[in-house]
């Protein structure tokens, strides 16, 4: 367990946590719509209970908690169908509840989420952020994380097709 300096314990999460860790994602969801997000937050309460309920059980969710759960974060080591030349932890995963921001807080939970992976056997560390989040993305760069890999998409269906781009 650690402290931060709002002297908010991050530790890790139990089955009982569950509930607020919903309610936080759905939370997080709903803010990344403001980003561009296709995330629907209210509606996915069951598989995210699920995800959070599995990651809890196999020690993959850190909370941090004063009064109640304030923040956590969600991760696992990336496992799939093709061999790689380094293991990765994958940060699923982080939400402060806006109350509680500028703390350290969430430097902290993404320190326990990177010192269990490292545990775990992790080489590296990633994560994603919604490409506009631009506070995001400057808080990753300063603890370390830079650019690997970009998506990107483009609707199917656009009011600026003509007949010629066919």
């Amino acid at each position: 367990m650690t402290t931060t300096d709002a002297e908010v314990r991050i530790e890790p999460a139990t089955l009982s946590d569950v509930d607020a860790l919903v309610d936080c994602w759905v939370e997080l969801a709903r803010g990344q719509r403001a980003y561009d997000s296709h995330l629907a937050a209210e509606e996915n309460r069951t598989p995210v209970r699920e995800a959070l309920a599995q990651h809890v059980v196999t020690d993959g969710v850190r909370v941090a908690r004063d009064d109640g759960v304030v923040g956590f974060v969600m991760f696992s080591i990336e496992s799939g169908d093709y061999e790689q030349t380094l293991t990765r932890g994958v940060v699923h995963n982080l939400f402060v509840a806006p109350e509680a921001r500028r703390q350290g807080i969430g430097s902290a939970l993404l320190a326990a989420a990177e010192e269990a992976l490292t545990a775990a056997g992790a080489d590296v560390v990633s994560l994603e952020a919604m490409a506009t989040n631009d506070g995001a993305r400057r808080f990753y760069e300063r603890h370390g994380y830079h650019t690997h890999r970009v998506e990107l998409e483009k609707p199917t269906r656009s009011d600026t097709h003509s007949k010629e781009d066919g």
